[in-house]
C-alpha cells in the first residue's frame, strides 16, 4: 500500500530556490527603501553609518521576529507568540515608515527633474513674451512717428531696434525648442491618472500610492518568510517520520502505522487473525518493522503528553507529528483504552495518568 497521491511532500529544489529568491529580493528592496530615508537624516558620514545600520537592523530584526512568531505559534506557545508578534509590530511600523519615506524620496526626485525641465521651458517662454511685448510697443511708436511725419528722425531707429528684437526672439525660440524632452515616467503617469480618476490632487494620489507600495512590499516579504519557515518545520518532521520507519520493507509510510493502535487494548499492534482464528503470518521478511515504528510514535506521544510538552489535543498532536486526522483518532482511542486519556463531556481530552 503506497502513500496517498495527494499527501504533502517536501517542495522541490526549484520551488525552494524561487521562494528564497523572492524572499531575498523583497527583503533587500525593503532595506534599500529604508536606507533612502535613514541616510537622508544627517549629512555627517558617521551619522549616516549609524542610521544606515539602524535601518538594516530594524529590517532584518522585523523579519526574524515574524519567523519566530511562526515557530512559536506552531508549538502553540501563545505567550511566546504574542511577544514575538509585539516585536514584529513595532519593527514593522518603523520599517513601513522608512519604506514610505524612501519611496516618497525617490518619487520626489523624479518629480523635481520634471519640474526643473518645465521651469527652464517657462523661463524661455517669459523672455520671449517680454521681447514680443517690447516689439509691439515699438510698432505702436513707429506708427505714431509716421502720423507725425517724423519718419526721418525716429522711424529708422525704431525699425533697427525691432529687427534686433525679432532676431532675439528667434534665437530664444530655437534654444527653447532644443531643450531635451523630459518624458513622464510610468509611475508619474500612474499617479497622475489616479489623481484625475479620483478627483484629488497629485500629491494626495502620490502619497496613497507610496503607502500602498510600502505595505505591499512588507506583506510580500512576510508571506515568503512564513512560507519558508513552515516548509522548514515540515521538512524536519517529515525527515523525523522517515527515520522512525518510513523505509520499511513493504514501502509503507510511517504515517499509516498509528491506524493499528486501536486493534487491541493491551497490545494495540497485535497481529491480525484470519477467519479460522489463527494468527496470520506476514509475507515479508520484516513483520515487526511497522509495529515497532508505530510503537515508537506512541511512546513519543505519551512522553510529550505526560510531561506537558504538548497539549492533550488532537490538533496539537496532528500538527506536531504531521499526522492525518484518522491517524490521530487511532492514537487517542488507544490512549483511552489504556486509561491514559479520558474524554470530557465537552468532547475535549484530558491526560489522567499519574
Amino acid at each position: 500500500m503506497t502513500a496517498h497521491p495527494y499527501q504533502r511532500r517536501p517542495k522541490s529544489a526549484i520551488s525552494l530556490a524561487v521562494a528564497y529568491a523572492f524572499t531575498g529580493a523583497s527583503i533587500l528592496a525593503s532595506i534599500i527603501f529604508s536606507l533612502l530615508l535613514f541616510l537622508s537624516l544627517d549629512d555627517n558620514m558617521e551619522m549616516k553609518l549609524l542610521f544606515g545600520s539602524l535601518a538594516v537592523i530594524f529590517e532584518l530584526g522585523k523579519f526574524y521576529a515574524w519567523y519566530e512568531f511562526g515557530e512559536r505559534w506552531a508549538l502553540r506557545n501563545i505567550s511566546g507568540s504574542l511577544v514575538a508578534l509585539t516585536f514584529y509590530t513595532v519593527l514593522a511600523i518603523i520599517s513601513i515608515g522608512g519604506s514610505i519615506g524612501g519611496i516618497n524620496s525617490a518619487t520626489n526626485t523624479i518629480t523635481q527633474q520634471v519640474a526643473v525641465s518645465e521651469s527652464r521651458t517657462d523661463s524661455f517662454n517669459r523672455q520671449i513674451a517680454m521681447l514680443e511685448d517690447q516689439l509691439a510697443l515699438n510698432e505702436a511708436a513707429a506708427q505714431r512717428y509716421i502720423e507725425m511725419d517724423r519718419i526721418a528722425t525716429g522711424l529708422a531707429r525704431i525699425q533697427k531696434e525691432n529687427r534686433q528684437l525679432q532676431a532675439d526672439i528667434q534665437q530664444l525660440e530655437i534654444e527653447r525648442d532644443n531643450l531635451p524632452v523630459q518624458s513622464q515616467g510610468s509611475i508619474l503617469g500612474l499617479i497622475d491618472g489616479l489623481a484625475q480618476s479620483l478627483g484629488t490632487t497629485f500629491n494626495n494620489a502620490k502619497l496613497s500610492v507610496v503607502i500602498f507600495l510600502a505595505l505591499l512590499l512588507d506583506l510580500f516579504a512576510a508571506f515568503f518568510v512564513s512560507l519558508l519557515g513552515e516548509e522548514m518545520r515540515f521538512r524536519y518532521f517529515h525527515k523525523h517520520q522517515l527515520a522512525m520507519g518510513g523505509h520499511s520493507a513493504r514501502g509503507r509510510d510511517v504515517l499509516e502505522a498509528p491506524q493499528r493502535l486501536h486493534s487491541n487494548s493491551n497490545a494495540p499492534f497485535a497481529d491480525e487473525k484470519n477467519e479460522s482464528g489463527e494468527i496470520r503470518e506476514e509475507e515479508n521478511d520484516e513483520p515487526k518493522a511497522e509495529p515497532l515504528a508505530a510503537n515508537a510514535l506512541m511512546q513519543q506521544v505519551i512522553h510529550l503528553l505526560q510531561n506537558d510538552q504538548l497539549p492533550c489535543q488532537k490538533k496539537a498532536v496532528a500538527n506536531h507529528f504531521a499526522l492525518a486526522p484518522e491517524q490521530v483518532d487511532s492514537i487517542f482511542r488507544a490512549l483511552m483504552t489504556k486509561g491514559l486519556v479520558e474524554q470530557k463531556p465537552n468532547h475535549h481530552f484530558q491526560w489522567v495518568s499519574a
